[in-house]
């Protein structure tokens, strides 16, 4: 029995696993160890994750999660889960490992992130070989759901948008010039803010400023990330929730650029669930 975790800053999916089937599955907050403290992050195991695994004993615990990418921040989560959980292992690595094993599994190609914000990376099928840093969403996160929206409001408030968008996006989201920028400058974790938007961008694609401003934004991502990989002859595969809903974009910018896009999953977990069941394995072998 393992219990495997993946997260970002804003939740982390739990799922308490027996070989290929799953027994539970649980959702907390986001655990990312820059923004929470042990203290924080190991009372909400007690609250939460502890409850649920009373009677099941587990043989390793596999936590994945944004800011997971040093021994130091990894130590954060390990301690926290070490606090509660009696397992002789446990593992903490990167969202970025998560995407790479669950999507790629044990062959060779590049597992892109696209959520709140973005990565990217070449797998080689056993660890990550290449990796262009992110830079967050002031410097980079091409793609990602805070980039995305703070392209959205720069062309809401400079009146790039069609005529009347502006209008209905504020009415919509009960906010004002004053308000995003205090919003944005002022407040904490602007990021999520940002990536809030989304579902507004969605459901206006139709809109041709809204569509180009994704299209853009979405080729500023292949360009300056994942064509710096050997991507004539591997894959792209894709995981998070911006990739998902704005697939159709996604594919149509990939295929105007020749790049072959693979899997594209809203999460790793299922494929996470495989991979530690051996399953990839068998299919690759």
């Amino acid at each position: 029995m393992i219990l495997l975790a993946d997260g970002g800053s804003t939740k982390v999916d739990w799922r308490l696993v027996d070989g290929n089937k799953e027994i539970k599955q649980i959702s907390t907050k986001g655990a990312n160890p820059f923004f929470r403290t042990r203290e924080d992050i190991s009372e909400e195991i007690r609250q939460v994750i502890k409850p649920i695994l009373n009677g099941y004993s587990i043989d390793a615990v596999y936590f994945f999660g944004a800011g997971c990418a040093s021994p130091e921040k990894n130590n954060i989560i390990k301690d926290a889960i070490a606090d509660h959980i009696d397992t002789p292992l446990i593992e903490v690595g990167s969202d970025l490992v998560a995407a790479a094993k669950g999507l790629c599994g044990t062959s060779k190609g590049i597992a892109c992130i696209l959520g709140t914000g973005s990565n990217s990376c070449y797998y080689d099928g056993e660890e990550i070989k290449e990796n262009v840093s992110p830079l967050g969403y002031i410097l980079g996160d091409e793609g990602s759901g805070a980039v995305l929206g703070r392209l959205f409001l720069g062309a809401c408030l400079k009146n790039q948008l069609t005529k009347g968008l502006k209008e209905k996006f504020l009415k919509e989201y009960d906010l004002n010039p004053n308000i995003i920028l205090d919003t944005v400058y002022k407040q904490p974790m602007p990021n999520r803010f940002l990536a809030s938007l989304s579902p507004f961008i969605v459901g206006n694609l139709q809109d041709q400023t809204v569509h180009d401003l994704v299209y853009n934004a979405f080729r500023d991502f292949f360009v300056k990330n994942v064509m710096q990989y050997d991507y004539k002859n591997n894959e792209v595969h894709f995981t998070g929730s911006v990739a998902y809903h704005y697939k159709q974009i996604l594919l149509k910018v990939g295929t105007d650029l020749g790049i072959t896009i693979g899997t594209i999953a809203q999460s790793p977990m299922e494929g996470l669930i495989k991979y530690y069941a051996g399953e990839w394995q068998a299919i690759h072998n």
